[in-house]
């Protein structure tokens, strides 16, 4: 088990707060370990890690089946969906469960992080 940072658009980290998006897309999936939660980083302009998230689990499959299992709490809308894994096989979402919203916004230099994920980064 362990956790990764996950590098998010605020847009849809406001989804995610906000209880209606309880899938994050991924076009990989984390290799090396079981993640049992992810530390989201709220990408530009807000540059901060915000909360972090359980990991209830991870569903793989094409693009249009993953869709139509995970759309209705998937906080993004079709078109954006289609356009992310535009040629791609395989999609992956990682279910997220429990919420811990941090009182007062990390820095990443405060976890130990010196630049912001492309995809996501181990931290255990």
């Amino acid at each position: 088990m362990c956790k990764i940072l996950m590098s998010i658009n605020p847009e849809y980290v406001e989804e995610i707060l906000a209880g209606r998006k309880k899938f994050e897309y991924r076009k990989t999936k984390a290799r090396k370990k079981e993640v049992d939660r992810i530390v989201i980083y709220s990408t530009f302009p807000v540059m901060k890690v915000v909360a972090e998230i359980e990991v209830k689990g991870v569903l793989e499959d094409k693009p249009e089946q993953l869709w139509e299992k995970t759309h209705m709490y998937s906080g993004i809308s079709k078109d954006k969906y289609d356009k992310y894994f535009e040629n791609k096989k395989l999609a992956y979402a990682y279910e997220l469960g429990r919420l811990i919203v941090y009182k007062k916004p990390k820095k990443l230099e405060d976890i130990g992080i010196n630049y912001a994920p492309q995809s996501y980064s181990y931290l255990d």
